[in-house]
C-alpha cells in the first residue's frame, strides 16, 4: 500500500476512534544537554518518568532546536517560525526590554484557542515583560500562566534559597535589577519568589488545570517551560540531595517529579490516552558551569554554540495507544511542533510563512520526515552573513563557526569564545551519522562526490536566505529599567525596593 495512503488511513481512524481532540502537554527544559539524561546515555541522572516517557514513546536522536539561546529558541518553538522572522534576536530578552514576541505573531495556543481548546502555561517564559506586561503569555493565547516572566538568573540571587535548608544560590546571579518574580496570570504573586516552594506550586497549578480541563471535557494545551536545569540550580526538600549527580541532578530530578505528578493526573482522569505529551530541551547545555552546567555527550560544544551540542536536543514524544514504543533517527525540530499539533487537532495554520513541518507520520508511523534540512543561526543572526551552518540529510556544512562564553571550560579549543568567527571556503563538511562529534570535516580532495552534495547545499542555502525577511530586532530596541516587573512600583529606592 502506498505510504502516504496509510498514513492518511492511520490519521482518519485515530479521528474517528477518538471521542474528543487531542490534549497537548508541551514539556521544555531549559539548558539541557544531549547527554543529561539517562535514557539517552548519561550514566548516573536518575530520571525515572523521563525514562518511562521514553520506554513508552519514541525518541528523537536528530531533533533540533533553532537557537543555542533561550529567547529565539522559545519564539520558533511556539510560532513555528525560524526567530530571524519574528525579530527575537540578538540574544535574549532582559527583565526591563522594551520588546517581546511581537502580538502578531501567531503562537500554538493561538491556534488551538478557535478550537475551544483551554490553555495553560507555567514556568520560565522569557519572551517579553513589556510596558504593562503586554507581552505576557496572557496576551499570546494562554488563558492562565503562573511563572516566572524571563531566566530565574536575572535577578540578584546571592542572598536566596536554593537548597534545603538554607544553602544559597551558586553564584551572584543579576545585579542592579529587581528581585526575581512570580507572576499569576498578570499579577506578581511573590517577589522575590521562593526557589523551594516553586516546583511544587507549578506541579500544583499544572495538575488542578488538567483535572479541571478533563472534568469539563474540555480539550486542553499545557506549556511547561521549565527553569530546570539552567543556573542557578535549585530544588525543594522532596529532590534536594536525593540524586546521585549532585545539584544539577537534584533539579532535574525535581523536574522529573513534576512530569510524573503531570501523569498520575492524566491517568487518574482518563484522558492520558488522548494526550500527546512531547518533552524537549530549548538549547544545549552551559559547559562554563562544568559539572554544575550540563552534558552534550558525543556532540560538539554547547550552548551559544552552531555546532551539534549546542543545538541538538533529547527530544520524547508520547502517547499511549498511538505512539509505538521506539526510536526514529529521522531529522525533526521545535519548529515542526506547531505544524504537528494543528494538524492533529484540525486547527487552522497561521497565514504567514512557516518553517514547520507537520511530523504526525513520524510519530503515528515512525515513517520519513518531511524536513530534508535544519538552518543554524548563531545567537546574533545578520543579514550581512546570514546561515552559520546547515544541515542537509546526513551531511553538515558549516560556513562559519565561533565559540562562546557558555561553553567555556572544555578541552576542545573550538568552544569557548577566544574561538573567535571564522569562515570556511569551501565549507567545513561533516557526516552525521558517522562523526556525531564533528571531530573528523570530509576532504574534497578525498571525496570528489562531495562536490555534489556541496553544491545542492549551497543551492538550498541561498534559496533559503532569499526567502528569509528579518523582522524588526525585538532586542535591539533596548531596555528601561522601568519596565521591570515590580510589586511596588511607586517604592524608592528601585530595584533594591521590589519586595512583597
Amino acid at each position: 500500500m502506498d505510504f502516504c495512503l496509510l498514513a492518511f488511513l492511520n490519521l482518519l481512524l485515530f479521528s474517528t476512534c477518538s471521542s474528543s481532540p487531542p490534549n497537548f502537554v508541551l514539556l521544555f527544559a531549559d539548558d539541557l544537554g544531549f547527554g543529561d539524561l539517562g535514557c539517552f546515555g548519561h550514566p548516573s541522572l536518575l530520571t525515572p518518568n523521563l525514562d518511562r516517557l521514553a520506554a513508552g514513546g519514541l525518541r528523537f536522536t536528530d531533533f533540533y532546536c533553532t537557537s543555542p539561546a533561550c529567547s529565539p529558541s522559545r519564539a520558533s518553538l511556539l510560532t513555528g517560525r525560524y526567530q530571524t522572522r519574528s525579530g527575537v534576536y540578538p540574544g535574549v530578552l532582559y527583565p526591563g526590554s522594551r520588546g517581546g514576541l511581537p502580538l502578531n505573531e501567531t503562537t500554538i495556543a493561538e491556534v488551538l484557542k478557535p478550537l475551544g481548546y483551554a490553555t495553560a502555561a507555567i514556568g520560565k517564559w522569557h519572551l517579553g515583560f513589556g510596558a504593562n506586561g503586554m507581552f505576557l503569555p496572557t496576551k499570546q493565547g494562554f488563558d492562565q500562566y503562573l511563572g516566572i516572566p524571563y531566566s530565574h538568573d536575572m535577578g540578584p540571587c546571592w542572598n536566596l534559597t536554593c537548597f534545603p535548608p538554607d544553602v544559597k544560590c551558586f553564584g551572584v546571579c543579576d545585579v542592579g535589577t529587581v528581585t526575581v518574580p512570580l507572576m499569576h496570570n498578570e499579577v506578581i504573586k511573590q517577589q522575590p519568589v521562593n526557589f523551594l516552594d516553586l516546583e511544587r506550586a507549578y506541579s500544583d497549578f499544572a495538575t488542578n488545570f488538567i483535572t479541571t480541563s478533563a472534568k469539563k471535557k474540555q480539550p486542553f494545551f499545557l506549556y511547561y517551560p521549565s527553569h530546570h536545569t539552567h543556573y542557578p540550580q535549585y530544588a525543594g526538600p522532596g529532590a534536594a540531595g536525593r540524586s546521585l549527580r549532585g545539584p544539577f541532578g537534584d533539579a532535574l530530578l525535581e523536574l522529573d517529579n513534576t512530569i510524573g505528578n503531570l501523569l498520575a493526573t492524566l491517568e487518574e482522569t482518563g484522558v492520558i490516552n488522548n494526550t500527546l505529551v512531547f518533552f524537549t530541551s530549548d538549547n544545549g547545555p552551559e559547559l562554563m558551569r562544568m559539572s554544575r552546567g550540563g552534558n552534550s555527550g558525543p556532540l560538539k560544544c554547547g550552548k551559544g554554540t552552531t555546532y551539534e551540542g549546542g543545538m541538538r536536543e533529547p527530544a520524547i514524544a508520547y502517547w499511549p495507544g498511538t505512539i509505538r514504543p521506539g526510536v526514529t533517527h529521522e531529522m525533526a525540530s521545535t519548529l515542526d511542533i506547531l505544524p504537528t499539533i494543528a494538524g492533529l487537532a484540525g486547527a487552522k495554520l497561521p497565514q504567514v510563512m512557516l518553517d514547520g513541518v507537520d511530523m504526525t507520520d513520524i510519530l503515528i508511523n515512525q515513517g520519513k520526515s518531511k524536513r530534508e534540512t535544519m538552518m543554524f543561526y548563531p545567537t546574533d543572526p545578520s543579514e550581512k552573513y546570514g546561515l552559520f551552518a546547515l544541515r542537509l540529510g546526513k551531511y553538515k556544512a558549516h560556513f562559519y563557526t565561533r565559540g562562546a562564553t557558555h561553553s567555556s571550560t572544555t578541552p576542545d579549543h573550538d568552544c569557548p569564545a577566544f574561538a573567535v568567527l571564522k569562515a570556511h571556503d569551501p565549507p567545513a563538511m561533516y557526516d552525521l551519522e558517522a562523526d556525531p562529534s564533528e571531530n573528523y570535516p570530509l576532504s574534497l580532495e578525498e571525496r570528489p562526490d562531495l562536490q555534489a552534495v556541496l553544491e545542492q547545499i549551497k543551492n538550498v542555502k541561498e534559496k533559503f536566505e532569499a526567502s528569509m525577511v528579518f523582522g524588526e530586532s525585538q532586542i535591539s530596541k533596548g531596555t528601561d529599567p522601568n519596565l521591570a516587573p515590580c510589586c511596588n512600583p511607586q517604592c524608592i529606592p528601585r530595584p533594591s525596593c521590589c519586595h512583597c
